[in-house]
């Protein structure tokens, strides 16, 4: 029987799903981050499936969403979602450090993965810690300087002012190019990963992840260790044929 686990991890409200008679042991771990405006029980479906082949899959809220959800305007959340990301990366070392403390991670098996901003942040988190073992990023740029600068040009098109100035904008650049795995292929250290993405998604440009791929291949001595998968004309949702393909492939890999 597949159990979810309504659980805090130090200030992360979190659900844990995993199979009930393997609470307690040491399983693979993959934390997975919802996207923009989402909150965690929108993921149950692949963390139901991932835990069915015996992973322990956490579905924490991001900064400001689900359980804690603050008051605020729409627009106050969108000009915060790079700082989200930043929480999320945090979040991650918090849940790692948790489940190690707790000798809940078998042979330091530990992933992230993430659906839109999730995804952001999964291919964010390949730059930062050598100790993620492998990353899935679902319709998510692994260009986060590049999708900035098209969030920025699409609300001055929009005709909407933005709150930063020029020295918060080049603030905010140099911080994206830390974690832009675009500019630090190598740091992928041959590590699995997985890709999904819709090539009619409006929101997160297609060949942000596409066209990396293409060039992070050659990286690999074991093409097996990174997939792209295509969804002709999808848009920005994922389907089930996209977390099945997911599932599948972490089953292989995790």
């Amino acid at each position: 029987m597949i159990g979810v686990y309504r659980e805090t991890i130090e200030d992360i409200p979190v659900l844990v799903v995993v199979e009930a008679d393997k609470y307690d042991q040491a399983l693979p771990v993959f934390t997975y981050f919802h996207g923009f405006t989402s909150a965690k029980e929108h993921n149950l479906a692949q963390a139901y499936l991932l835990a069915a082949k015996g992973v322990r899959v956490i579905l924490p809220d991001s900064l400001d969403h689900g359980d804690r959800e603050i008051e605020q305007t729409d627009r106050e959340l969108q000009f915060k979602f790079w700082e989200i990301v930043g929480r999320n990366l945090q979040d991650l070392v918090t849940i790692k450090n948790v489940m190690d403390s707790r000798n809940l991670i078998k042979d330091q098996r530990f992933g992230v993965g993430g659906t839109s901003m999730g995804g952001v942040t999964a291919s964010a988190a390949m730059t930062q810690y050598p100790w993620v073992s492998l990353a899935a990023v679902m319709m998510g740029s692994p260009k986060p300087v590049a999708f900035a600068e098209k969030m920025i040009d699409d609300v001055k098109r929009a005709g909407v002012d933005l709150p930063l100035g020029d020295e918060k904008l080049a603030e905010l650049f140099t911080s994206l190019e830390k974690i832009d795995l675009s500019r630090q292929v190598e740091k992928l250290y041959g590590r699995p990963i997985f890709f999904w993405h819709g090539d009619a998604d409006p929101v997160v440009p297609f060949e942000h992840s596409y066209d990396f791929y293409n060039e992070a291949i050659a990286h690999y001595k074991n093409p097996e260790n990174i997939r792209f998968r295509r969804e002709i004309g999808r848009d920005h949702k994922v389907s089930r044929f996209a977390i099945l393909e997911m599932v599948n492939w972490l089953e292989l890999h995790l």
